[in-house]
């Protein structure tokens, strides 16, 4: 959103991040805690052309000190609430500190972190908001003596089935205080220059011990065309198709699970627009691996085909490949939002009657698997930093001729099947009520260590006129993904 990546700034000027040198003194409360520091005097904030919320992004960073900053958040199952506890990691030990329920309320971060106000050249307040913050953002090494790299996720998950987290800043560690998700309505604020004001809001403050006060910055609010996104294609895969016999250990396996659908709705033909659309019924389903070994499958072009012959891989603990097996095929999908390799096999979806018999399957049968969202990453052996994050990177080009998808431990493909051709047709479906069958590896062709969790049931109840179908979804236990 920016043109001034202020935690790129020489950080030698910041007497904050300086008194954090390998020399300092230790300092700070008891517990090991945080500093909003900033790491730039002015900054440039770019608005896309129409868009109202923007990452007000200050240039600004909460820093930790010579200890990392850890919080571990989790819940038992959907039936119980998210708890949250602080590691401690001080004077060679480790202890645990429970936080309260005020603190984490869910896994996207801390809400309401941030107290922002925008003023004029007149002294006039623009804007003032709140923002909250996730530790797992943009994160830069900011003192002299911070630790040279940090293991902590790139982000926080919004999943609604999230089931563990970890949330970190290393020490000497800055993480920028906003980020895609943190966004601010600028609507009544026109472009041009003001001061902002941001400090810790008081009940985060008295948690971790963060010092009060606030820094203030330059910032120019400009606005610009919007840019196009940058898609980026992975590199080659330069693995060979693999030879000798086909070996299956029995460790190095993954455990795909399906999680129940959610963002239901009806979309289609509807009255008043002139388009004819066949009713169907759209939602997001997910499958995780809560294996202790990721999913890798790796697809070679068959000679004179547009088909990969797909092989997945296993590794022991140290990384070795450990062996092989033939897991079917990838095809090119052509058709428009997709236009890369899908696997096949890999989740299936059914529209249930109330005596779960089939109604209606959905088409959709093939998958670009990718690590689109952390689920737990408090299983044994979770990938914090896995290697692919999104589709455009693990999908491959039309000329591919050979591919690696990974599904890392901890980790969940999200598809979101709104588009026609990919969700549940209800046309001919009577109002009543129904379930959403999503089935992880409906054919068995993957080799994983449980397949008694491949397949959920998300209840829904369809009702109202053609043209003006609606549907309601029940909560699933305590999560109520689709409120009415």
């Amino acid at each position: 959103m920016r043109n001034v990546r202020a935690l790129a700034v020489a950080t030698a000027t910041v007497s904050t991040v300086l008194a954090l040198s390998s020399t300092a003194a230790p300092a700070g409360p008891r517990w090991p805690g945080l500093e909003l520091v900033a790491t730039a005097p002015a900054v440039t904030v770019e608005r896309p052309f129409g868009r109202a919320r923007v990452s007000l992004d200050l240039g600004a960073a909460m820093l930790a000190g010579r200890s990392p900053f850890e919080i571990r958040v989790s819940r038992r199952s959907y039936h119980d609430p998210v708890v949250a506890a602080q590691v401690v990691r001080d004077h060679g030990g480790v202890r645990t500190r429970p936080l309260g329920g005020d603190i984490v309320r869910d896994f996207g971060g801390f809400l309401d972190f941030f107290h922002v106000t925008l003023t004029d050249a007149a002294g006039a307040t623009v804007l003032d908001a709140v923002q909250d913050f996730c530790p797992n953002g943009e994160s830069t090494r900011l003192a002299p003596g911070g630790r040279p790299a940090s293991p902590y996720p790139h982000a926080c998950s919004t999943n609604p089935f999230a089931l563990g987290s970890v949330w970190g800043v290393q020490a000497g560690w800055g993480t920028a205080t906003t980020g895609p998700l943190q966004q601010v309505d600028t609507s009544a604020v026109p472009d041009g220059v003001y001061t902002a004001r941001l400090e810790v809001t008081e009940r985060y403050r008295r948690a971790f011990g963060i010092p009060a006060g606030a820094i203030t910055v330059e910032v120019t609010l400009k606005t610009v065309p919007p840019k196009p996104p940058v898609i980026e294609q992975p590199p080659p895969f330069a693995e060979a198709r693999p030879t000798g016999p086909v070996t299956v250990p029995r460790h190095g396996r993954p455990d795909l699970v399906a999680l129940p659908a959610w963002a239901v709705a009806v979309e289609g033909d509807s009255f008043g627009t002139p388009e004819v659309e066949t009713e169907r019924l759209t939602f997001a389903a997910n499958v995780w691996n809560a294996g202790s070994a990721p999913l890798v499958i790796a697809g070679f072009r068959r000679t004179g085909e547009a088909v990969l012959d797909s092989f997945q891989y296993f590794y022991d603990a140290a990384g070795n490949r450990t062996g092989y097996a033939p897991v079917g095929a990838m095809e090119w999908d052509s058709k428009d939002g997709h236009k890369h390799w899908h696997f096949q096999d890999f989740a299936a979806y059914r529209l249930l009657d109330s005596d779960f018999r089939e109604v209606v399957r959905g088409p959709k049968e093939a998958f670009c698997v990718a690590n689109t969202d952390a689920i737990d990453l408090l299983v044994r052996d979770a990938e914090w930093q896995p290697e692919n994050t999104d589709l455009h990177t693990s999908c491959g080009k039309e000329d591919t001729q050979a591919i690696r998808q990974v599904l890392s431990s901890g980790h969940g493909d999200t598809y979101a099947n709104s588009a026609p051709g990919r969700a549940i047709d209800i046309a001919n479906v009577p109002n009543g009520t129904y379930y959403i069958e999503v089935a992880a590896n409906p054919q068995h062709r993957i080799h994983e260590t449980d397949v008694d969790n491949n397949v959920s049931l998300r209840k829904v109840i369809l009702s109202g006129t053609a043209g003006e179908r609606t549907v309601l979804v029940p909560p699933y236990e305590m999560i109520d993904t689709d409120p009415s």
